[in-house]
């Protein structure tokens, strides 16, 4: 079996066991499936829960695409593959919750081989969490659990990687992170591909162990519509990021991906309002002040 047919195999079973565990922790929805083809090669499936007890959208979406040349996306930080032909495969899960005290959070795993006679390959992806109204004990559990699934890979591959996710779900022109990190790794290649793979591996099995615990906590916390609201407004940064800065999304489009299954990370419903500023004191302002910046969770106190 060839390296990309390997984590192919990896990613399709992992859509499969993710879609169950969602299933069963919304307790009401189940996944449609959508299989589409891409003109210029390739294909995936796209999965679509929407409109659940817990969750308001939840998408899984698998993807293998190959082509002629690569697409910017990809060969900004490795010109010497522009113009290479490519495969490329990925899986892409993003959770968009009802109740706003239970954080949205995004996956995504993926392989890249580029080029004929000696192809050159690297994994990449990572996970991250968004709270609209976030509890530090939550946010700390989701850092353990980033530092366990890097921890049998090197002592220096969870600060690395967790200051990457800082830096890369950042938006500037807010002058904020997107949300409270994770990890994020790219171009990882120098172990070998049974390290590298198993690495992947690692993150990719204790993503859902780390966002199920609080779902389950939070589920159940009372709301109303000032919090809905907030959500909603700040489910926008999630808009911006993806828009704006999303490699992933510029990769897809680029490469004339289906469209639809792009931007299933949007969120279904979504506000901009002018200028907002949260009231000072209030829950809204302390996600400013305390979580929308790069933090060691792991070191500092709440």
């Amino acid at each position: 079996m060839s390296e990309i047919d390997t984590v192919k195999e990896y990613l399709v079973a992992l859509q499969n066991r993710a879609c169950a565990e969602l299933e069963q922790l919304d307790g009401k929805a189940t996944f449609a499936r959508d299989v589409w083809e891409r003109s210029d090669g390739g294909g995936g499936e796209t999965r679509v829960l929407r409109n659940g007890e817990v969750f308001e959208q939840a998408g899984v979406g698998f993807s293998h695409v190959f082509g002629d040349e690569l697409p910017a996306a990809a060969t900004a930080q490795r010109p010497d593959l522009a113009g290479k032909r490519f495969q490329a495969v990925g899986l892409s899960l993003v959770l968009h919750p009802h109740n706003p005290y239970v954080p949205t959070t995004h996956a995504n795993f993926r392989f890249f081989t580029a080029g004929d006679s000696k192809p050159v390959w690297w994994f990449g992806g990572g996970f991250d969490l968004t709270p609209y109204y976030p509890f530090h004990e939550d946010v700390v559990h989701w850092h353990e659990m980033a530092k366990a699934a890097c921890d049998p890979f090197g002592d220096d591959v969870y600060p690395r990687y967790k200051e990457w996710c800082d830096k890369y779900f950042y938006l500037e022109h807010r002058d904020e992170t997107r949300g409270v990190g994770g990890l994020f790794f790219d171009d990882v290649n120098e172990p070998g591909f049974d390290a590298s793979f198993a690495f992947l591996r690692s993150v990719g099995d204790n993503f859902l162990e780390a966002y199920k615990p609080i779902v389950k906590k939070r589920i159940g916390h009372p709301y109303g519509d000032r919090q809905r609201q907030f959500q909603l407004y700040r489910r926008g940064r999630y808009v911006e990021f993806n828009l704006i800065y999303d490699r992933g999304t510029l990769f897809g489009l680029q490469s004339a991906g289906r469209t639809e299954s792009i931007l299933m990370s949007l969120p279904p419903q979504v506000r901009w309002e002018y200028n907002w500023q949260p009231e000072r004191g209030s829950a809204e302002e302390k996600l400013y002040l305390d979580f929308l910046r790069p933090r060691d969770w792991l070191g500092e106190p709440g």
